[in-house]
């Protein structure tokens, strides 16, 4: 939403009246967001990926440190699960300090492929953080644009299913495609899940996700559902895209690979739920980091069922819900 010091004393004067305490704490932190970015956009805090060695990097949108490491026995391409500190703890934040000119050249050699839609806003709106009215900030932003990427393949304008956002299987068979046929440095792949919706069951039994799969934390921000039960849904749509990043590393060749996340995810740690931006809660701002390596058997051929060059979403407010944002 950007700076504006009269927008900022309008919205926070009417929270403020309607709940004192929340107002005047979201009015404190959304001043903390202008200083954040203006001093983070120069010299941002944490790991940067192009800092590190790797062929192909996989990010799992909204993973948490504990919760892998609480799986990891389950798939033997994981053999020790680090962590590092993101660079953002909210997607947009996370993309708009990656992917900076200041990596120009690493990111001309890159093939990006990505179901997550704030690519968007990011590089092609470029628009910038934050996505919060705040009373004043001077960011220097210097993000690339769509065409100073080797590829970029955003697969949420052609892959996205309603209720689901993109199925992780959409993006397993883009990258082992894009990885076959061509020869970039580096190769990202950037599955959504486990970020809400929770669509692990709903794939399983070709049905729509529940009121409590589609909206996970939120829920548990109001009350309306059971803290247990939203964190095994959780741990299963972890279960779901780890089983597709199993699939990828058989089929695709890769001698470095990492498996992080853009960031985590809070479940009432400090009353705080979900992936705030500017975020330095450990659970949201620290990541996963698995190293690994592939090897493609050829075993694999993708089927292309939920790449559909036809169906293209034209509005992304209509994906960004689907994912909680709006």
């Amino acid at each position: 939403m950007g700076s504006s010091f009269t927008d900022w004393i309008a919205e926070h004067s009417e929270q403020i009246q309607s709940d004192p305490l929340r107002g005047l704490f979201h009015a404190v932190f959304t001043t903390y967001l202008g200083l954040w970015y203006t001093v983070t956009s120069r010299w941002p805090l944490g790991t940067h990926i192009y800092d590190e060695d790797w062929d192909l990097l996989v990010v799992l949108d909204a993973c948490r440190v504990d919760v892998l490491k609480s799986v990891a026995d389950e798939y033997d391409f994981i053999e020790t699960v680090d962590s590092r500190w993101s660079i953002g703890s909210h997607s947009h934040e996370w993309l708009t300090k990656t992917f900076s000119e200041n990596y120009a050249d690493a990111i001309k050699n890159t093939a990006y492929i990505t179901g997550n839609g704030h690519t968007h806003e990011t590089f092609i709106d470029r628009e910038y953080p934050p996505d919060e009215t705040v009373p004043f900030c001077w960011p220097n932003w210097r993000s690339v644009g769509t065409e100073d990427f080797g590829q970029l393949d955003m697969l949420w304008e052609t892959a996205h299913q309603d209720e689901l956002g993109v199925p992780p299987r959409a993006i397993t068979d883009r990258t082992v495609e894009v990885a076959r046929q061509s020869n970039f440095d580096r190769l990202i792949a950037h599955y959504m899940q486990p970020h809400i919706p929770y669509i692990a069951g709903a794939l399983a039994e070709d049905r729509s996700p529940t009121e409590v799969e589609a909206r996970g934390w939120k829920l548990l921000e109001s009350g309306d559902a059971d803290h247990d039960e939203v964190w095994e849904l959780y741990k299963e749509n972890l279960r779901l895209v780890l089983d597709e990043v199993e699939l990828l590393l058989e089929n695709v060749d890769a001698e470095n690979v990492v498996v992080t996340a853009d960031h985590g995810n809070a479940f009432g740690e400090y009353t705080i739920y979900g992936h705030p931006e500017g975020m330095l809660l450990p659970c949201v701002k620290k990541v996963p980091w698995v190293e690994s390596s592939a090897k493609d058997t050829g075993a694999y051929v993708p089927s292309g069922e939920y790449l559909d060059d036809d169906v293209e979403i034209t509005n992304i407010e209509d994906h960004l819900r689907d994912l909680g944002y709006v």
